[in-house]
C-alpha cells in the first residue's frame, strides 16, 4: 500500500508538473473580431501620442516601407528578428485583434493566437502603461491604413527559435504593474517617470543586458550597446564633468542640436523625431526625470581632461585629413558653426565619451536628413575613408578634446563596426 501511495504521489506530481509546463508554454487563442470599433478624434489624438512615445513606428516601419507594416530587421545576440505588421489588415496585421488581445500582448507578450512574442518587443515596459493609454493606443493603430504585408521569417539561433522558451524568460523578468504617481514627487517628475519607464522603455537600450537578454536590474540606465552604437548612461547627467541642463536635453530629445553637446544620431535619431511629435511638456518631463537620475556607485568615473593645447593636436597626421574632410562643417570658421551656434566637434558627446564607437559610427554612416528644426544632416564617409584615415581623424578629434586619455581601442572598434556593415 505504501508503495502504491508513493507511486500515486509521483504520478500526481508528474501530471501537475506536465500541466504547469504546458501552461508555461501555451496560452489560449483570443477570439477574432470582424471589425474594431471606430473611435472619436480625442481618443485617436491621445492614442497617437502614446504610440509616438512608445516609438512604435521606429521599429514597425522599415525603410521605404508602409507605416506600421513591419519588416525592420532587429539584430540581437540570439539572431535576427523582423518586426511584425501592426496595421489593421485582417490577414497579415492585427485587424482581427480585440482590445483584450492587444492588452495581453502589451502586458504579457502573448499574440492573439497564443504564441509568445520575443522580448525585443518591450512588453516588460508597456505593461506599466495605464488601461486608458493602452486602449487609446489600440484605437489609434486600428485607425491607420491597413497594409497587406508579411515580414520575412525570423532567423533565431537554436534553441531561441523555440518560442516557448520565452515563457521561462518571462518568469524572470516580467514583473510589475501599471505605474502609480509617487505622492512626494512633482507632477512633472511623475509624468517623466511614466514616459521613461513605461512607453519610452528607455532602460531597454540604456542598460547593460545579461546573458539571456534581460536588463540588469542593479545597473538600470547605466548604459548599453544598441546596433553597434553606445547608448550612454543616463545617470548623473546633471552632475557630469560636462553637465547637461534641461534646455539642452529637451533640444537633443526633440531632434535638434543641443548647445555644447551635439545632436542625436544612429538609433537615437528616429526616437528623438518621435518625441518631437509629442507636446513639448512631455519632452520637458522626460528631461526633468532623466536629469534627476543619480550617478551609480557601481560605475567608475573617468578623470577630467586638462586644458587642450592645440599645437599638439595640429601635429597629428589626422589634422590635415580633418581639414580636408571635416573642417568645412566642423572647423572654427565653418558657416554652420558661426550662424547656427553649433558646438565645436571636440566638445560633443561623441568625442568626449570614453568609447570611440559613436564617433566612428557617425563618420561612417552619417546622419540622414530629417524634418526637424535645425536639421543636422551629415553625409557618411564609409566609402571614402579607409580604416587608417578614419582612425587618424578620430585620434585627432579626441586629442583636441582629451589628450591625456586617448582611445586605445580605435583599430579594434573600427574593424568590429566595419564587420557589421
Amino acid at each position: 500500500m505504501k508503495r502504491k501511495t508513493i507511486i500515486g504521489a509521483v504520478l500526481a506530481l508528474g501530471v501537475v508538473g506536465a500541466g504547469f509546463a504546458l501552461w508555461m508554454m501555451w496560452r489560449p487563442e483570443i477570439a477574432a473580431v470582424s471589425q474594431p470599433q471606430s473611435a472619436g478624434r480625442d481618443t485617436l489624438d491621445r492614442g497617437r501620442r502614446i504610440v509616438e512615445a512608445g516609438d512604435c513606428a521606429v521599429c514597425h516601419t522599415r525603410p521605404g516601407g508602409d507605416y506600421m507594416a513591419g519588416g525592420l530587421p532587429l539584430i540581437t545576440p540570439f539572431g535576427t528578428l523582423f518586426t511584425t505588421n501592426i496595421t489593421p489588415d485582417p490577414e497579415t496585421g492585427i485587424g482581427k485583434w480585440s482590445l483584450p488581445a492587444f492588452e495581453r500582448a502589451m502586458r504579457e507578450g502573448i499574440a492573439r493566437d497564443g504564441h509568445f512574442l520575443y522580448p525585443a518587443f518591450p512588453y516588460v515596459h508597456y505593461r506599466k502603461l495605464s488601461d486608458a493609454d493602452i486602449a487609446d493606443a489600440y484605437a489609434f493603430l486600428m485607425s491607420v491604413d491597413p497594409v497587406k504585408y508579411t515580414a520575412p521569417e525570423n532567423h533565431m539561433v537554436f534553441p531561441m527559435n523555440f518560442r516557448a522558451l520565452v515563457s521561462f524568460w518571462n518568469l524572470l523578468f516580467l514583473h510589475g504593474d501599471p505605474l502609480e504617481p509617487l505622492p512626494d514627487r512633482s507632477a512633472q517628475w511623475n509624468r517623466g517617470r511614466y514616459l521613461v519607464e513605461g512607453a519610452g522603455h528607455c532602460s531597454s537600450c540604456h542598460s547593460p543586458l545579461n546573458l539571456i537578454g534581460g536588463e540588469k536590474s542593479s545597473e538600470l540606465f547605466n548604459g548599453g550597446i544598441v546596433d553597434g552604437w553606445t547608448a550612454p548612461s543616463l545617470r548623473g547627467m546633471a552632475e557630469a564633468k560636462k553637465p547637461w541642463n534641461e534646455t539642452q536635453l529637451v533640444a537633443y530629445l526633440t531632434g535638434k542640436v543641443a548647445e555644447d553637446h551635439g545632436a542625436a544620431a544612429g538609433p537615437m535619431l528616429p526616437v528623438s523625431l518621435s518625441i518631437a511629435q509629442l507636446p513639448v511638456q512631455d519632452a520637458q518631463a522626460i528631461a526633468h526625470y532623466i536629469l534627476d537620475l543619480k550617478q551609480s556607485s557601481t560605475v567608475a568615473t573617468s578623470p577630467p581632461c586638462p586644458p587642450v593645447t592645440n599645437a599638439v593636436a595640429k601635429a597629428l597626421p589626422g589634422a590635415s585629413l580633418f581639414d580636408g574632410a571635416c573642417a568645412s562643417c566642423h572647423g572654427a570658421a565653418a558657416p554652420m558653426r558661426a550662424i547656427e551656434s553649433r558646438p565645436a566637434l571636440a566638445s560633443t558627446s561623441a568625442v568626449t565619451a570614453d568609447s570611440p564607437r559613436n564617433l566612428i559610427q557617425t563618420v561612417l554612416k552619417g546622419i540622414p536628413m530629417s524634418t526637424s528644426d535645425s536639421s543636422h544632416y551629415m553625409p557618411g564617409f564609409a566609402d571614402s575613408l579607409d580604416d587608417t584615415h578614419l582612425a587618424a581623424i578620430a585620434e585627432y578629434s579626441r586629442n583636441e578634446s582629451c589628450p591625456t586619455r586617448p582611445w586605445t581601442d580605435l583599430d579594434k572598434t573600427i574593424k568590429s563596426i566595419r564587420a557589421q556593415e
